[in-house]
């Protein structure tokens, strides 16, 4: 199994010279006294120290030990999950990033997706019990009453309880629309929930004394499809008055379900039997309340293709350095050795690069969403917070599908890096292809995403999504169209940008006499977008390489790295944008014009 090693340079490098983050904070009063430099320097090693020791060992324990159902309902994590989330509650992680009205340590939420970042990076499946919970928190508080808040949102924030979120059913997946989950009133203004959640990540374990489920249900008489919506709080076990855990509700884990890969979480079929719950936000609307946490949940899987680049890169890189297999074909580099590293090798170079390119400008990417994020919740003016969360809006479904498609390549990449050692299981290279894969699949899968940005975010706003950031694209490029070292990386920036405008134009025209041009296009539309958005954000870690050794600087090597990183991005990575124009412009025909039944003729 690979040591995961928190990668701190390269998370202070984003933070502080791409970003800015001390003066992002330091502008927003909410984070000014809180989130100084030396308070998030000791949050990140303490942050290192725990993903290192406490849950990077489990990874491969949770992986071969799966989690256990057992007769009554109750499901068990594997060995240590338990001990280490006790671990995290007590260091006070669950609450860094929310408020300290609710028990809340106050910091923002881009500090908080950095240590979800080295939660993933060394134990994806553990970090998902915690992980859930943040939706869940943020949608109680955004649409929950005082009584919601007092009783279940305090002991979220403190860890001592986790959530879940309940939104697929068997006959059902992103098609919310037909789900049959039905919740009818009580005499106490409570109502019982009945029906049947598949797909539902942490839904029963033994890591918290209590599990409260966002759940999706329709009640009497409500209109059919997605208006007909509404949103629960149902409790595990239920609460009394004074805050102390009563009954067992009548919810619990059918089964497990027996996946490809994040074994230690576990992944339930939960059954509804007349459950207690509670309506949170309007009737009819919980829909609109859930995407609270669909959205949260989104930048988190975001994260994890991130995360796993990280993770697989670092396993692939030792092992390069270290493996010997062959000669340079330019002469030998080890004459002392049998063979030559494998990392001499041009191939080896092109897989290790390109899982470095992705991974690193991802980075970039989910910690610049997570500062609009920022800006959304603790803006002071109202422009800044719409400014903000339009910018998001957009970037989001890039992030969800485009990291998590990014992930599979470079996991897949990491694999390859070792030959037939990266099929073996002990290596763990395997594993984080495994785990991966989901990624593009949950939380709405990569068509779905992709239809949400060109359906959605771009053309039903006549292109003004798209325009908030190719603004941004076009001014940084304008800034630096004289900077000649930068030139092989500005020109083609420029011009891919402009051209993302022209091709939305002719994509939305195309759709104006058939709609199903909209759905040809999308995933090719939304693949071309991200490495646009990588491009970005490779260039402009290359402006601040390019500053700092202009400066003189004693890490000479670090920000070289970077500027032939982007190099490498440009001439290899962005030209893929070029099979995206002619795929996404080939039109429906080609998708659409074969009969059913002419598929298979067996």
């Amino acid at each position: 199994m690979p040591e995961y090693k928190a990668p701190l340079r390269e998370i202070k490098f984003v933070m502080d010279e791409l970003l800015d983050m001390p003066s992002h904070y330091a502008n927003i009063p909410a984070y000014a006294d809180v989130a100084t430099p030396d308070m998030v320097d000791a949050i990140l090693a303490e942050g290192a120290r725990f993903c290192e020791q406490e849950l990077a060992p489990l990874n491969r324990v949770g992986d071969i030990e799966g989690c256990q159902r057992h007769e009554d309902g109750t499901v068990t994590t594997p060995t240590g999950f338990k001990e280490a989330y006790a671990k995290f509650v007590e260091g006070g992680w669950p609450s860094l990033a929310h408020d300290e009205e609710f028990g809340g340590q106050g910091l923002p939420e881009s500090l908080g997706i950095v240590i979800s970042e080295l939660v993933g990076s060394s134990n994806w499946s553990w970090g998902m019990y915690p992980g859930l919970s943040h939706g869940a928190m943020n949608t109680i508080e955004q649409h929950g009453t005082d009584a919601h808040k007092a009783t279940y949102l305090t002991r979220l924030v403190s860890g001592e309880w986790t959530g879940t979120m309940c939104l697929t059913e068997p006959h059902c997946g992103s098609d919310l629309g037909i789900l049959k989950a039905k919740a009818e009133p009580n005499p106490d203004g409570s109502y019982a929930i009945t029906g049947t959640k598949i797909f539902i990540s942490a839904g029963d374990h033994d890591m918290a004394d209590n599990i409260i489920h966002i759940v999706l249900a329709r009640l009497p008489g409500a209109p059919a499809g997605t208006k007909g919506i509404s949103l629960f709080i149902v409790p595990k076990v239920l609460p009394n008055e004074d805050g102390t855990l009563g009954d067992k509700n009548a919810v619990e884990c059918g089964s497990l379900e027996h996946k490809m890969g994040i074994h230690g979480n576990s992944t339930c079929v939960m059954n509804f039997d007349g459950a207690q719950g509670w309506l949170i936000g309007p009737e009819n609307k919980g829909l609109n309340c859930m995407f609270t946490f669909m959205n949260t949940a989104r930048i988190g899987t975001a994260l994890q293709g991130s995360s796993a680049m990280e993770a697989s890169y670092q396993g692939a890189l030792a092992y390069a350095k270290e493996r010997l297999a062959m000669r340079s074909l330019t002469g030998a580099k080890a004459p002392e050795k049998a063979a030559d590293p494998i990392i001499v090798h041009p191939d080896v170079r092109r897989m290790l690069l390109t899982q470095k390119a992705l991974n690193e400008a991802s980075r970039a990417l989910v910690y610049f969403a997570s500062q609009q994020n920022d800006i959304v919740k603790k803006a002071e003016t109202e422009a800044e917070r719409k400014s903000a969360e339009e910018l998001l809006s957009f970037l989001t479904p890039i992030a969800k599908a485009f990291l998590t498609e990014a992930g599979c390549e470079a996991t897949n990449l990491g694999m390859q890096v070792y030959g037939g050692h990266g099929y073996i299981a002990e290596w763990g290279m395997e594993q984080l292809v495994r785990d991966t894969r989901i990624a593009t699949i949950y939380e709405g899968t990569t068509g779905i995403q992709a239809l949400d940005l060109l359906g959605r975010k771009v053309l039903m706003t006549q292109g003004a999504s798209l325009r908030t950031f190719t603004k941004i694209v076009h001014k940084f490029c304008k800034a630096e169209s004289g900077n000649k070292a930068l030139s092989k990386l500005i020109k083609p920036l420029m011009e891919v940008n402009k051209e993302w405008g022209d091709l939305t134009m002719k994509v939305g025209m195309g759709a104006m006499k058939n709609r199903d041009e909209v759905g040809a296009a999308a995933v090719d539309y939304l693949m071309y977008s991200g490495y646009i958005v990588l491009g970005y954000f490779w260039a402009r870690m290359a402006k601040v390489a390019q500053d700092k050794l202009a400066a003189g600087t004693s890490e000479e090597a670090f920000y070289k790295a970077k500027l032939t990183t982007a190099n490498f991005y440009f001439r290899r990575i962005l030209p893929r944008t070029r099979m995206h124009a002619a795929t996404m412009t080939a039109g429906a025909a080609s998708l659409m014009d074969m009969a059913e039944e002419d598929f298979s003729f067996l």
